[in-house]
């Protein structure tokens, strides 16, 4: 081989270095570039956004529960079904309610009588006191005569001595009578008819009845999605006997479980971004950081981990942080107790507080107070119908045009018609 040929094959080799330097070349420059662009993006935005997937809706079950013993005679909602507050779930046998109830409304009535006719007789022992007074006006009339003819002889000493034990007999008549009319009084005095302390507990007896029988039927509490039904029709329940559960969906939130290292920065107010398995992530929740857990999950266990041993291993905690979405989204989007979601949380505002100073939440219901309004309502009406207002108001009349040995305690003849709510109809219907 001469010396072209050995030229000629020794040629390419430079060529194939200077490639290779080329893409080595570029393969760093793209690497320095990534890391570049990966600094920056970590600096300006990855450092300030902490994100898990171990996080999941949760909300509040609300659980219906009878407040008296009974039979189920009716259920009117199943698992899946929508309900709204005040409608009625479940119903225990009235019969024995209606006749517990049928037998204080008897009472009452009875005692509001009696009552009336403790009013009515202040009225009597009154004339009696006025009668008592006339007869001891009379016998002294009778004795001052006799004692100004008696140096006439005309009258004996006997009839003088019958003279004045008329008077004390007359006085003794007035005493008792006074005394009658204050005893009586005494039950009477400082209340009114509706006020007075038989009627009042004879009210609160049929109060009581009323609210047995209402309680009959058990209401929706709140509005929302029936789950974990378990009573059925003919069951004999208990008071706090779980039968069903509703789920207000509108209201649910997220329990998003962060590393005690992700904790850091992460502060109340915060915004949150979220995306849920079921609709993927083409549907992105927005929400805001409410509260952070007491504990963490393995510190409110069952069985809380004993780190106080020979043996021991660090394992990172997760702390519950809990996070509220936006209603709006909700409704276009629902979500059930239970799924999976991704957060991904902003801190980059650090102003809030790891303590939450907002208000407390209040949950309440209205659906039980209504019982008591009715109850109230039929309480009047027996009273209205049972008080006598004409015969109250002819005694009051009465006791005006008589002045003799009142007191001065006539208000006790007041009724209640000026402090009881009557209603202008029976707005009271029992249950069928």
């Amino acid at each position: 081989m001469n010396d072209s040929q050995h030229h000629a094959a020794a040629e390419p080799a430079p060529q194939n270095n200077t490639r290779r330097r080329v893409l080595m070349s570029l393969i760093v420059l793209v690497l320095i570039i990534a890391a570049v662009a990966y600094g920056l993006y970590y600096f300006l935005v990855a450092r300030f956004h902490e994100n898990t997937d171990d996080a999941y809706v949760n909300g509040n079950i609300v659980q219906i529960t009878p407040q008296v013993i009974g039979t189920v005679i009716s259920v009117n909602a199943d698992d899946t079904q929508t309900v709204k507050t005040g409608d009625p779930l479940v119903v225990l046998d009235p019969a024995d309610a209606r006749i517990a109830l049928d037998q204080a409304e008897a009472n009452l009535a009875q005692t509001v009588r009696q009552v009336r006719t403790l009013f009515v007789d202040d009225n009597q022992y009154r004339a009696q006191v006025a009668l008592r007074q006339s007869d001891l006006s009379r016998a002294q009339d009778d004795l001052r005569r006799r004692l100004t003819i008696v140096q006439t002889g005309a009258i004996s000493g006997e009839e003088i001595s019958h003279a004045r034990d008329a008077v004390r007999g007359a006085q003794a008549s007035l005493d008792a009578a006074r005394q009658a009319l204050q005893s009586n009084r005494s039950l009477t005095s400082n209340t009114t008819l509706a006020n007075h302390p038989n009627v009042l507990a004879a009210a609160a007896r049929v109060r009581d009845s009323y609210l047995n029988l209402a309680r009959d039927t058990l209401p929706a509490p709140v509005t929302g999605y029936i789950a974990r039904r378990s009573v059925q029709v003919g069951q004999r329940v208990l008071p706090g006997t779980p039968l069903m559960g509703i789920v207000p969906l509108n209201g649910v939130w997220i329990d998003a479980n962060f590393k005690e290292v992700q904790l850091t920065h992460m502060r109340v107010g915060q915004p949150v971004e979220l995306t849920a398995d079921v609709y993927g992530s083409g549907v992105v929740f927005h929400g805001k950081v409410i509260g952070f857990s007491a504990g963490t999950g393995s510190a409110f266990s069952l069985l809380p981990a004993q780190n106080a041993t020979g043996n021991w291993i660090k394992v990172v905690q997760r702390l519950p942080v809990r996070i509220a979405l936006d209603p709006h989204e909700l409704q276009t989007h629902p979500l059930r107790i239970g799924l999976s979601m991704n957060v991904d949380v902003s801190t980059e505002d650090e102003n809030g507080g790891q303590l939450s100073t907002a208000p407390n939440t209040v949950y309440q219901t209205d659906v039980f107070a209504r019982y008591g309004d009715k109850a109230d309502a039929e309480i009047a009406r027996i009273i209205a119908a049972n008080e006598g207002t004409r015969d109250l108001d002819t005694a009051r009349g009465e006791d005006r045009g008589n002045s003799s040995g009142s007191d001065g305690n006539d208000s006790s003849l007041k009724t209640s018609k000026n402090n009881i709510r009557l209603p202008a109809k029976r707005d009271f219907v029992k249950p069928a």
